[in-house]
């Protein structure tokens, strides 16, 4: 028997969307925004909408904020009504009954089972990582899945650990989080409507944005951790860097994409602060090896005046982010 929350989807034949493209300089950001942009892409959604709340993004003392869009974004732009899974039955069954109602699964999995992160994280790291489930067919122990930068496949022993197939209760065994998509509201807006509707959500994330520059709060932290990865190695270092650069990164490339989205539908002109926002993400770029670089050498390394460079962008695009905005009020 199989389960489909949308219409059966080929997973050699599937395209994903544009924001995770070759070309791009951040392929992927962060796993629960990325499947969010295939979950809307699949449905003929345009996820770009949903991104005004990268501008709210700040340094939370050792990571960058891990960017989500927010549920009454989404319910806003496309109708989708997002509720928390209880996993009372266990993962297997209890999505099984929201497949059945047509609604797709976002659970917290482990990568150790998920064959699309070969050579990072497949049967080698425990890693949390959120997918969206699309299709359970128990018959032949496969699902198919949402994660990181497109569709996938799993079936054989990674659905059997996935959903912990056969094995005994376990009363020290906590499920991950889960939350299941209601899609029978979905409105497929025109995207000059989509675009008035997102400028409104703009504003709100940007009340919301850190009251002082936060890459300057950033900086003398993150001149302080090179120097402790040093000793620490290159596995440190890639964890860290996920939880700080490329959030940093990614979120303002993410930005810049959604800004320009917005002036090609009228709602203003935004060049300025794009650019400004696309050398945020071509300095954290830059950065991003350099600091590589200096971790594997051990060596010292002036990376001061990147981070000058990050801060001075953020300033300089915030400026004429509200300088815009307030030309469209």
């Amino acid at each position: 028997m199989t389960l489909c929350a949308l219409p059966k989807i080929d997973y050699t034949a599937y395209q994903p969307h544009a924001l995770h493209g070759a070309e791009r300089a951040w392929a992927e950001t962060n796993c629960y925004i990325d499947v969010w942009v295939e979950v809307l892409h699949a449905q003929g959604l345009n996820p770009l909408a949903c991104l005004a709340m990268v501008f709210a993004n700040d340094f939370d003392g050792d990571q960058w904020t891990f960017y989500k869009p927010p549920h009454e974004d989404l319910f806003a732009l496309y109708g989708i009504d997002v509720q928390e899974l209880n996993v009372w039955r266990g993962l297997l069954p209890n999505a099984c009954e929201q497949l059945k109602r047509g609604r797709l699964v976002l659970t917290e999995s482990d990568a150790f089972y998920l064959p699309d992160t070969s050579g990072t994280d497949y049967r080698t790291n425990h890693v949390k990582t959120t997918i969206a489930i699309q299709e359970i067919d128990l018959d032949a122990q496969r699902m198919g899945y949402f994660h990181n930068s497109s569709y996938h496949s799993l079936q054989g022993e990674d659905f059997i650990e996935t959903f912990r197939v056969g094995k005994p209760y376990d009363p020290t065994f906590m499920p991950l989080f889960a939350e299941f998509v209601r899609l029978d509201r979905v409105q497929h807006r025109d995207e000059t409507a989509l675009a008035t509707i997102s400028l409104g959500l703009l504003h709100k994330h940007l009340a919301r944005r850190p009251e002082n520059n936060p890459i300057r709060a950033f900086e003398p932290v993150f001149l302080r951790d090179v120097e402790a990865l040093k000793e620490e190695g290159l596995a440190a270092y890639h964890a860290y860097a996920f939880a700080t650069l490329r959030q940093l990164g990614a979120g303002f490339s993410l930005g810049a994409q959604y800004l320009r989205w917005l002036e090609q539908h009228g709602q203003g002109d935004f060049s300025s602060a794009a650019q400004e926002f696309d050398l945020i993400s071509e300095t954290t770029k830059t950065l991003l090896l350099k600091t590589a670089r200096a971790v594997m050498g051990k060596r010292t390394v002036d990376l001061a005046p990147l981070t000058t460079q990050l801060a001075n962008h953020w300033d300089q695009g915030m400026v004429a982010l509200d300088r815009c905005l307030h030309k469209v009020t």
